[in-house]
């Protein structure tokens, strides 16, 4: 069955004030602010759930009618797809030199993706990221060439422009057909460098392409353990900056100023609120987190190759049990960030787990 249509309008940059009668501001000054704002109209909204048992195994089998969903509280006339759908799946993998040691172990899932994750009818493509931003292999659906493809990224620069190869490998799934989930996978650190993109504007693309982001995690312990030592550079901090001395209480950063603590799952939706607002204030230690959370995947970390397998595993295992729950919003005049909840009727045991919410322009 086709996924819906799935609009996310966002509001891209700045804040637009109301102007009264006297307002004197130029006629460039205030086209500008007009187009600061880009407003779209929803017509619907897709949600992957995943459903969990209380110790933390995949639940199938429900029924549609067993499902509510809440958007701001209030619920909603949803239509549940049980069936699975064919993906369609960017694998991106960062290739530079901090992960030189750990890519022979990437190296091998090649093998696993068709059989485990995308299905028979799925396809994938393959990207590396470093400095450069490189498709290694277009789409297809042969396991062969897929495999040949990991296999052929080498490590590269010491930059890993993380945030541009998810809005690149979002651009390419953009493309596929719109009744195939699209999925991102990344393999890599948590860590941006040198991006030249931005990650509030890298997840509202995703959102509006219906994207799910999935992440499996290299171990900075390894990579620091096993990277090539850079040059040192020049410390110019003023000396307000220094590191304290030991046994003085460090001043909390922005994060724990803006929220009461450091960016945990349990402040997320407040965090993303601040985000779609533009909040200068709020930044992201972990854009890995960002997207995966803000677009219902999941993020798993890995040390050793059997790690690494297992979490393909478990990445390939949810997507074949989730199910596809899809809405028209009957609360469009509220303006701002629209949270999602969803609830299994009847059952307090299970858990569910979905993309927070989108946000939606004011009329």
């Amino acid at each position: 069955m086709p996924l819906s249509r799935l609009i996310f309008p966002a509001l891209l940059c700045g804040v637009v004030f109301a102007q009264n009668a006297q307002d004197t501001t130029k006629p460039a000054e205030a086209a500008q602010s007009e187009s600061a704002v880009i407003k779209t109209t929803v017509d619907f909204v897709t949600a992957p759930v995943t459903v969990l048992d209380r110790d933390g195994n995949f639940v199938d089998g429900l029924q549609p009618a067993q499902f509510r969903l809440f958007d701001n509280e209030k619920e909603q006339n949803i239509k549940v797809d049980v069936t699975f759908q064919p993906i369609s799946m960017v694998i991106a993998i960062q290739a530079n030199d901090r992960v030189e040691s750990v890519l022979p172990q990437i190296q091998k899932i090649g093998g696993m993706i068709e059989p485990l994750v995308i299905g028979s009818e799925g396809e994938a493509a393959v990207m590396a990221f470093d400095s450069r931003l490189r498709v290694v292999q277009e789409f297809t659906s042969d396991t062969g060439r897929i495999t040949d493809a990991v296999k052929k990224i080498h490590p590269g620069s010491s930059q890993s422009r993380l945030i541009d190869a998810v809005e690149d490998g979002v651009r390419l799934l953009r493309s596929r057909p719109p009744d195939r989930r699209r999925i991102l996978l990344l393999i890599g650190e948590t860590r941006d460098q040198s991006s030249e993109g931005r990650v509030r504007e890298s997840l509202i693309a995703a959102q509006l392409a219906n994207v799910s982001v999935y992440a499996v995690d290299v171990s900075r312990v390894v990579t620091d353990l096993t990277a090539k030592s850079q040059p040192p550079r020049p410390d110019n901090r003023p000396p307000a900056m220094t590191p304290l001395p030991s046994g003085v209480p460090a001043t909390p950063n922005t994060v724990m100023q803006a929220t009461g603590s450091d960016g945990s799952s349990a402040q997320f939706v407040p965090l993303m609120v601040e985000m779609f607002k533009d909040v200068k204030y709020v930044f992201w230690q972990n854009p890995v987190e960002v997207f995966t959370k803000g677009t219902g995947g999941a993020q798993f970390s890995f040390v050793r190759q059997r790690g690494l397998e297992d979490a393909v595993e478990r990445i390939g295992a949810e997507l074949h049990s989730q199910y596809l729950i899809s809405y028209n919003p009957n609360n469009k005049d509220e303006g701002g960030f629209h949270e999602i909840a969803v609830q299994i009727a009847g059952r307090r045991d299970l858990k569910t787990r979905t993309r927070p919410g989108y946000w939606l322009g004011s009329k």
